[in-house]
Parts: C-alpha cells; sequence; structure tokens
C-alpha cells in the first residue's frame, strides 16, 4: 500500500468485522463518495452521527438485508474522510453482498491496514498509534490491552515526541555553537551542551526500558532451550508444545538452525525457541547452529538450561553465557533414566522426563511465576515493537556518539549525530519512514482496519 499509488480521492469499502458467521457485520466505506454510495444503498437520506434503522439493497433494488447505518463527515471520522459503517446480520454472504454493491456504486477494495494508513495520513494517529490499534485487536491477555489501549491513547508517542522535541533544541544549542565559535557564551559551552546530552541519555535510557516491558506485554515471553547435545532439548519443546514440532534422534548435532513454536502455560504466551547444542565442535554447519544459539540467548528473557540428569556438570564451559538473561531454570531432563539412589537435586533445579511427563506439571508452573512476575512489573507500560525498541537502541548509539564527539572537541560531528538521533525516534511515529516501509508495516494489519 503506497499513497503515491493509491491515491487519497479513491473511496475504500471493506468488511470491518472478522471472518465467519455472526449476530453482527460490519462493511465500512471510507472516501469523498462514502456518505452517497451508502445513501443510495440505503435509498435514503442519513443523517451525520445518528444511527438509521435501514434496509439494504442492491442495484436492481432487491433487499439484500436489514440493519443500522452510520456516517461521519470529514474530518471527524477515524480516517478523518468522510466514513459510512453499514451494520447487517453477521453472515458472510450478505456482508459480501454489500460490499460488492459498493464496488458497483465506484468503490475499491481496500486492502490491509488501508483505513489505518488513510487515519495515519490525515493526522489522525502517528505511527505508534496505529500498531497500536492492531495490538489492541490481537491482545492475548488483559495486560497487553490496557497497554495497547495506552499507546494508542498517545502515552508512548508522547515520550517519544518530548525527547525529540528536546534534541531539537540541543541540536540548535550545537549549531549555534558551531556559528559562534569565538563567542565566550557559558549557554553554548560543550560542557554545557554535554550535561543536557546526559540528562536526554537518562530519559531515554528510561523509555527505553518502557518499551522493552511494552514488547514482552505484546510478544510474551521471549524463552531459549539451551544445552548441551543429547540433553533432550527438542523432547522438552515437543512436551511443551503438546506436539511433535522437532526432530528427535539420538545423534548429538541433529537439531542445527532455530525452531520457534508460541506455546500458551496457563494464561501465559511464550515464545520458545529450540537450539543446537551447545559443543566445541569443528563442523561448520553444526558451529553456525551454534553461533544462532548463543546469538538468540542474548536476546532471552529466560533460559531454560537442560542437561541429561546423569550428567549435570555438562554445560559448566557455557555458564557465562547464560550470565545476563534475566532468568533461568535449571532442567535436568531424562529423570526417568536416574537410579533413585542417586537421585538429587537442588532448590533450584527441577528434573523432568519429557518422554514420560514426569515433572512437567512444576516447570509450567515455574514458567507461568517467572512469566507472571515478568509481565507485573510492566503494568502501566504501553505497547511496543521490536522495531520501536530497535530504534530507541539506535538513537541512544547516537546519543553516545554524540557524547564523544563533544567530549573530543568536535562540534560538527556532535551535532551530525544528534540529527540522526532525532531522526530515529521520527522512525516510530513515522515522521522519518519511506512510503515503501510505512505500506509493509501497514500491510501486516487485517483488512477492514
Amino acid at each position: 500500500m503506497n499513497k503515491h499509488d493509491k491515491p487519497m480521492r479513491d473511496t475504500l469499502v471493506a468488511i470491518a468485522t472478522a471472518s465467519g458467521a455472526g449476530g453482527v457485520g460490519i462493511v465500512r466505506l471510507s472516501g469523498p463518495r462514502a456518505i452517497a454510495m451508502a445513501e443510495t444503498i440505503c435509498q435514503r437520506a442519513l443523517a451525520v452521527r445518528q444511527a438509521r434503522y435501514v434496509r439494504f439493497r442492491d442495484r436492481e433494488g432487491e433487499i439484500i438485508d436489514d440493519g443500522i447505518a452510520l456516517v461521519f463527515r470529514a474530518p471527524a471520522s477515524f480516517t478523518g474522510e468522510d466514513v459510512a459503517e453499514l451494520q447487517a446480520h453477521g453472515s458472510p454472504a450478505v456482508l459480501r453482498q454489500l460490499v460488492d454493491v459498493a464496488i458497483l456504486l465506484g468503490a475499491r477494495q481496500a486492502g490491509p491496514g488501508e483505513f489505518s494508513a488513510r487515519a495515519f495520513e490525515n493526522g489522525k494517529l502517528d505511527l505508534a498509534q496505529a500498531e497500536a490499534l492492531a495490538d489492541l485487536i490481537a491482545a492475548g491477555s488483559a495486560q497487553a490491552a490496557r497497554a495497547a489501549r495506552r499507546s494508542l491513547d498517545g502515552a508512548f508517542s508522547h515520550e517519544v515526541e518530548a525527547i525529540a522535541a528536546r534534541l531539537m533544541a540541543l541540536r540548535v544549542q550545537a549549531e549555534a555553537a558551531i556559528d559562534f565559535a569565538d563567542e565566550p557564551l557559558e549557554t553554548l559551552s560543550e560542557a554545557r551542551l554535554g550535561a543536557t546530552l546526559a540528562d536526554i541519555q537518562v530519559d531515554l535510557q528510561r523509555l527505553r526500558a518502557r518499551a522493552e516491558a511494552g514488547q514482552r506485554l505484546r510478544d510474551g515471553l521471549h524463552a531459549v532451550i539451551v544445552g548441551p547435545p543429547n540433553a533432550g532439548k527438542s523432547s522438552l519443546l515437543n512436551a511443551l508444545a503438546r506436539s511433535e514440532r522437532a526432530i528427535v534422534t539420538d545423534i548429538a548435532g541433529t537439531t542445527r538452525d532455530l525452531l520457534r513454536e508460541t506455546v500458551r502455560i496457563g494464561d501465559v504466551e511464550l515464545t520458545l525457541v529450540d537450539t543446537a547444542g551447545l559443543r566445541e565442535t569443528g563442523e561448520a554447519i553444526e558451529q553456525e547452529g551454534i553461533r544462532r544459539a548463543q546469538a538468540e540467548l542474548a536476546q532471552a528473557d529466560l533460559a531454560l538450561v537442560v542437561v541429561d540428569a546423569r550428567y549435570p556438570d555438562e554445560l559448566a564451559p557455557f555458564e557465562t553465557q547464560l550470565a545476563n538473561v534475566p532468568h533461568r531454570i535449571l532442567i535436568q531432563n531424562k529423570a526417568d533414566l536416574l537410579d533413585e539412589k542417586s537421585e538429587s537435586t537442588s532448590a533450584d533445579t527441577l528434573q523432568v522426563s519429557a518422554r514420560n511427563g514426569t515433572g512437567l506439571a512444576a516447570l509450567e508452573a515455574a514458567i507461568s511465576a517467572i512469566a507472571r512476575s515478568d509481565l507485573a512489573a510492566g503494568e502501566g507500560a504501553f505497547t511496543a515493537r521490536a522495531r520501536h525498541v530497535r530504534a530507541l537502541a539506535d538513537c541512544a548509539s547516537w546519543l553516545g556518539q554524540a557524547s564523544a564527539e563533544l567530549t573530543a572537541s568536535q562540534p560538527e560531528l556532535a551535532a551530525e549525530a544528534l540529527r540522526l538521533a532525532q531522526d530515529g525516534l521520527g522512525d516510530i511515529t513515522g515522521r522519518t519512514l519511506p512510503d515503501d516501509l510505512l505500506g509493509a508495516i501497514f500491510s501486516t494489519f487485517c483488512v477492514g482496519k
């Protein structure tokens, strides 16, 4: 969807409710002829913002259905254009007939996210708010829904814009310091600029931490299964997913690449990632799998550290790679193969058997407890996406470079780094993103929204 390819003068139409049959279904029109088309279908004049009971008719005057019609005049509508909503019985066949009649009247079938894209283009929403709308629709928990609602109300955008405004003011001061380098002005000194920049960096770090919490609320916990080869990592993923998702053999190194599976444990959703076994190896493909496992671990919220219960010390050489993971659960798998007389675990270790299910309930309870604790820490957060977190990280990197350039008495380079940092924040709200990238983002939305 590109605003240059699909002019704003088009009137869009689409079914705005979920697919399948239901009690009520809505067909939405948006554009300069939306109200006229709705009045033709209803064969009566429609008052703005007043629900009217009507009969919907086709081009030959045959009744399609009866229901409610609502119209909104620009700019006081969701898209900022004239909008009409036809609320009929939720039969897919009926709703499709209404769409077909609108198309015969000159409307164009909307693509994914086109209504939201028009709201963005008409200044009704910024990009972060538009994405929050999609997140609200897809929210899998009450917490995620509340966080998405806060972003939709502008909580995230307002904080981003506040930092961007401070960066703009700092850029003005930095440019003035360059232009008046010979003037002994205390307000334009590198020390004063550096102190202001340091304050912005602190606030950006706080915002970044809240955005990361918001991403976890949106995406669920990111749990990575790691351990030495043949510890039963893939079997454990299959047991938790309750399906045969991963190939399981007795051959070490069977898992070469990452395997992701979204699972729900109780009312908590998490992404489980199965990884290649960690070991020293000279085999090139397996080495790449291990490298990917280590990279995934660096982004994990939770590490499920799996060892063979008969060889509990096998992971010791890799302990340093787990140091920065916020949470971990140590799992001694294959407990069914243990000699009961030698069975021994510490307080922070669980013994399970992915084969027969022993200990899986305790493991799921431990995962659920960590997830609830982690998500509770984000209560009051706004929803955020991975691209938002990356943009904030890039902004922090540019601010770090600007600080270094000020310290090195290179105000010109510092000013450029500040510009790039501000542009990075603009990516979040859509101020600086190119049309093709905006189109890619909106294409992930559902049709009718």
